[in-house]
């Protein structure tokens, strides 16, 4: 059972409370990692690349530019198949410097399919330099290559934090524990102690 569930759309983080053992929660990790399908660069086609990178190293970078997926138009090639609308896409890039180049100012073949972080530069062109490819994205799995894996996703054990402001000691040892698990009353905070990930700080 999920619940709790929240997200920061400025990060793209998304966090939950799962009601479950812990091969379940690895067995949710793995298939969100390994088992869902994204679409990512798979050939780069080059006409003319100045620039300070090998077409090797450039092609390996922009095979880890996320792309947004539509899985409702797309299907996984198989082993041997040809390249067809149904499989596989063209992304083309044309650029001239002094310049940075940056995930933008792919233009795809399909408007579904796009860099998922614009900014995301690729390379820095110098003036007279220029960079002209083309290149083809498939869909694929996170457990064939990794720039196929939609996310990176992990867990931890909830704690179960039990507080005693009114033990004995508390005054004396007070000082040993972090600030930022203090409440604005003097007093230590499970809700922060959450917040901040301070169960080993505060354990004892």
């Amino acid at each position: 059972m999920i619940e709790g569930v929240q997200t920061d759309k400025r990060t793209g983080r998304v966090s939950f409370t799962l009601k479950a053992n812990v091969a379940v929660a690895n067995t949710l990790r793995r298939i969100m990692m390994e088992s869902v399908p994204t679409m990512a660069i798979h050939e780069v086609e080059f006409i003319k690349n100045d620039s300070a990178l090998y077409d090797e190293m450039l092609a390996h970078r922009l095979g880890l530019i996320p792309l947004t997926t539509d899985l409702k138009s797309y299907e996984i090639k198989k082993e041997n198949e040809e390249y067809t609308a149904k499989n596989s896409l063209k992304l083309f890039l044309k650029a001239k410097g002094p310049c940075t180049v940056y995930a933008e100012q792919l233009e795809s073949q399909d408007p579904k399919v796009k860099a998922a972080h614009p900014k995301t530069p690729i390379v820095k062109l110098l003036k007279g330099q220029e960079l002209e490819f083309q290149a083809t994205a498939i869909l694929g799995v996170g457990k064939d290559h990794t720039k196929f894996a939609p996310c990176k996703a992990w867990y931890t054990q909830e704690y179960k934090v039990s507080v005693k402001n009114d033990h004995p000691d508390f005054e004396e040892y007070k000082n040993k524990y972090p600030k930022a698990a203090f409440a604005a009353n003097g007093k230590i905070d499970p809700k922060l102690i959450e917040k901040h990930n301070l169960y080993d700080a505060c354990k004892g």
